[in-house]
C-alpha cells in the first residue's frame, strides 16, 4: 500500500479516534469573520530529521506515536507541504519567509549557516505588536552574539550551539564544551538560558519541553499573546535515547542505532501528549494555533533487524534528507486550533515553510512593513479557512547547497536542484516527474514534455540570478574562535554554571 492509499485508509481512521475523542471531523469551523487579526497563541513544535515515514499515523507499523496520531486527528493536515532539503536551511526560510539563499544560508557550517542581519525575522514583528516570543531547543542559525535568538526577536532564549548538541567546527559553529564531551551528549546538558549558561538534568527533548511548557504556562497566567518555538535537536544524530524508549526496539531485534532513534521519536510522543495535556488543562484550545512539523525529510532510512539489513519505513519515499527529490522536502505538518480550523481535514496545496512568516503576521494582525526583506511565501490563511479553495499555481525552488567554501556556486548551480509545482519536480535540470499521478517519481517524462521543461529551465535560471547576489556569506573569513567556548569558559571562571531549575507547570 503507498503513501496516498493509505491516506484513504488514515482519514477514516481519523474519523474514527476524533469521534471516540469528542472531536468531530469538520471541514472549516471559522466564523464568518475570518483568522486575520485573531491574534492566537502560536506553539510552533519543530523536530530535526524527522521525515514522513516517522509517525505511526502515516504508517509505520514499528513506531507507537498515539499523541502524534491524536493531534493528526485533530488537525488540518498539509499533505503537500514542503521545506528545504537540511537543517539551518529551513530554519532560515520559516523566519524570513524567503529562500534561505536570499539570506545567506547555503550550508549547514562554515559561517554559511548565519541568517543575514538585514533579514527582519518574524518574532521580530510578532514581539513589537506585544507578543512573548520564546525558543527552546535548536538554533542553527549563527552562534555569534549578533546572530543568536535574543537578537532576531526572541524575548526567552533556551537553546543549545551550533546544529547539533555536541558538535563543534571550524569558525564559530559549535556547541558548548561539556556538551561536545561523550558523557554530554543528549543528557545533562549545559544550556543557554537568556544570557546565562545552566546545567540541566535529564535528556534533552524532556528538557525543551519543561523549558517551554513552563514560560508558556507564565505567559497564560500573565494574559500575554505568546508564540513558542519549541524545537527538538531529535531525532538527529548520534542516535540516543533514555534506556525506557530505546528497550522495546531492542527487544524487537533493532541493531542499537535504530533502537536509538526510534526511541528518540516515542520520547517526543510522549512529550507532545504532555503539551497536548496541559493545553487541555489550561484551557488553551479555544485561542491557541498548534503546530507540528519537521524540519528536512527523513534521515534513518536504513537499519538492522536481528542482524540482518533491513529498510525503514519512509511512506513510500525513496529520497531522504539533503536530496532534490521529493522525499528530501516533503514533510508531514499538523495544524491545530479546535472549534477554529477544520479537524481531521486534508489541505491538498501546494505549500511551504516560506509561507508561515505571512500566515502569522496575518494572523496576528501585522501589517508586514516595506522595509523588510522581500518575502517569497505567501501566507495560508486562506487554506486554513478553506481548505478548498482555489490556490494558484507556483514555482517553489530547491538546492542542496554546501558546495565547497571559497568555491564558485555557478559550478554547483545544477547539482542537487528542483522546481516544483503542483504539479510536476523538475530535478537537476534534467529530470521531470508528474508528481499528480507519480508520487515518488518512478518515471523520468523530461522527453515527453519539452515546454515544460524549457519553462521550468527559464524560471529557474531566473531565479538563481536574482538569489546569487543574496548569497552574503559565501567569502566570509572563518572566526578564530568558537563563541561558545569562550562564553563557557568566561562564566565558570567568573561565576561557574549554575543548575537549572525547572519551571513549574
Amino acid at each position: 500500500m503507498n503513501f496516498y492509499t493509505m491516506r484513504r485508509a488514515v482519514v477514516l481512521a481519523a474519523i474514527f479516534l476524533s469521534a471516540q475523542a469528542g472531536f468531530l471531523v469538520t471541514a472549516n469551523p471559522c466564523d464568518a469573520d475570518g483568522l486575520k487579526g485573531k491574534r492566537p497563541n502560536i506553539i510552533l513544535v519543530m523536530t530535526d530529521d524527522q521525515g514522513m515515514g516517522d509517525l505511526s499515523c502515516m504508517g509505520n507499523k514499528v513506531l507507537r506515536t498515539p499523541n502524534l496520531d491524536r493531534l493528526h486527528a485533530m488537525s488540518t493536515r498539509f499533505t503537500d507541504f514542503h521545506v528545504s532539503p537540511t537543517c539551518a536551511p529551513s530554519r532560515s526560510s520559516i523566519f524570513s519567509g524567503r529562500h534561505e539563499f536570499r539570506n545567506g544560508v547555503t550550508h549547514t557550517i562554515k559561517e554559511r549557516e548565519r541568517m543575514a542581519l538585514s533579514t527582519t525575522t518574524f518574532p521580530e514583528l510578532l514581539h513589537q505588536s506585544g507578543y512573548a516570543t520564546g525558543i527552546f531547543g535548536k538554533w542553527h542559525l549563527g552562534d555569534e552574539e549578533p546572530y543568536q535568538p535574543g537578537s532576531r526577536g526572541f524575548s526567552e532564549v533556551f537553546t543549545h550551539g551550533a546544529g547539533g548538541i555536541g558538535q563543534a567546527y571550524r569558525g564559530s559553529c559549535a556547541d558548548y564544551p561539556p556538551n561536545r564531551e561523550k558523557e554530554g551528549l543528549y543528557f545533562d546538558n549545559v544550556i543557554r538560558h537568556n544570557d546565562t549558561l545552566v546545567k540541566t538534568s535529564g535528556f534533552c527533548t524532556d528538557v525543551f519541553f519543561q523549558a517551554a511548557l513552563g514560560w508558556t504556562k507564565a505567559q497564560h497566567e500573565a494574559g500575554r499573546p505568546f508564540f513558542t518555538y519549541i524545537t527538538t535537536n531529535a531525532p538527529h544524530g548520534p542516535m540516543l535515547a533514555p534506556e525506557k524508549n530505546k528497550k522495546r526496539f531492542l527487544d524487537l531485534g533493532w541493531d542499537e542505532n535504530t533502537a536509538g532513534r526510534y526511541g528518540m521519536i516515542e520520547n517526543i510522543d510522549e512529550n507532545m501528549g504532555t503539551l497536548i495535556q496541559k493545553m487541555d488543562d489550561w484551557n488553551l484550545w479555544d485561542n491557541t494555533l498548534l503546530i507540528f512539523m519537521t524540519d528536512n525529510g527523513q534521515a534513518g532510512r536504513r537499519g538492522k533487524l536481528n542482524g540482518k539489513a533491513t529498510p525503514i519505513f519512509t511512506a513510500g519515499f525513496k529520497s531522504g534528507k539533503g536530496s532534490a527529490y521529493e522525499g528530501g522536502t516533503h514533510v508531514p505538518a499538523f495544524w491545530c486550533w479546535k472549534g477554529v480550523l477544520g479537524a481531521g481535514v486534508d489541505a491538498p496545496a501546494l505549500a511551504a515553510h516560506i509561507d508561515m512568516y505571512k500566515t502569522f503576521c496575518e494572523l496576528a494582525g501585522i501589517e508586514i512593513p516595506d522595509t523588510v526583506q522581500a518575502i517569497d511565501g505567501r501566507s495560508l490563511v486562506p487554506i486554513l479557512e478553506n481548505t478548498e479553495v482555489d490556490w494558484p499555481d507556483r514555482e517553489l525552488f530547491v538546492h542542496v547547497g554546501r558546495w565547497e567554501k571559497g568555491a564558485d556556486p555557478n559550478l554547483s548551480k545544477f547539482k542537487k536542484c528542483a522546481v516544483r509545482t503542483a504539479r510536476w519536480r523538475m530535478v537537476n535540470n534534467t529530470e521531470l516527474y508528474d508528481i499528480s499521478i507519480d508520487p515518488f517519481e518512478k518515471t523520468d517524462v523530461a522527453g515527453d514534455h519539452p515546454k515544460v521543461m524549457a519553462r521550468l529551465r527559464k524560471d529557474y535560471d531566473q531565479w538563481w540570478v536574482e538569489s546569487l547576489p543574496l548569497m552574503v556569506n559565501e567569502n566570509v573569513p572563518y572566526a578564530k574562535s568558537h563563541p561558545a567556548t569562550e562564553m563557557y569558559e568566561a562564566q565558570l571562571k567568573e561565576n561557574g554554571i549554575p543548575d537549572w531549575v525547572v519551571p513549574r507547570f
